[in-house]
């Protein structure tokens, strides 16, 4: 899997925000606060209040709040928001993707590679990314054989 900037950055964006939760916070201090360059997180902030993951307050008291509780906001709902759909093959969805008779099964893989991204993505909230509090699928996952390994 390949994360973008963007997702990276919206994603520890929209954590500080879960960590200030009710309270409006200003594009400058997240900025400072997860050293991304502010005028490309402007951009991100952006689709986030769009896809309604974040809420914006113009004016002296302004800035962004979620949307909706951290609870509520999975990893996968962030990375769709800024990204599109979190698993592409030549910039089409997997199961629309046709391929020579002696390489259709390379579809399946790729949805069987789509499924298992979602199994994370979609079940790992920002709330349990604020606390630190991983769900025990992931935290088997990351003490799993190579889990740390590069390969």
């Amino acid at each position: 899997m390949h994360v973008t900037a963007k997702a990276d950055y919206a994603l520890r964006a929209v954590i500080e925000l879960a960590l200030h939760e009710g309270t409006m916070v200003t594009r400058e201090r997240i900025a400072a606060e997860q050293e991304i360059p502010a005028k490309y997180l402007e951009a991100i902030l952006a689709q986030l209040t769009r896809s309604g993951i974040l809420a914006a307050r113009r004016g002296v008291n302004g800035g962004y709040v979620l949307g909706r509780t951290p609870a509520e906001i999975s990893v996968a709902d962030v990375i769709r928001a800024v990204d599109g759909p979190l698993a592409g093959v030549r910039g089409q969805r997997p199961e629309d993707v046709d391929y020579p008779a002696s390489t259709t099964a390379l579809r399946e893989v790729w949805i069987a590679a789509r499924a298992s991204l979602r199994a994370v993505l979609e079940a790992t909230t920002v709330d349990e990314i604020a606390h630190k509090a991983l769900s025990d699928e992931v935290v088997e996952l990351l003490h799993g054989p190579g889990a740390w390994e590069r390969r």
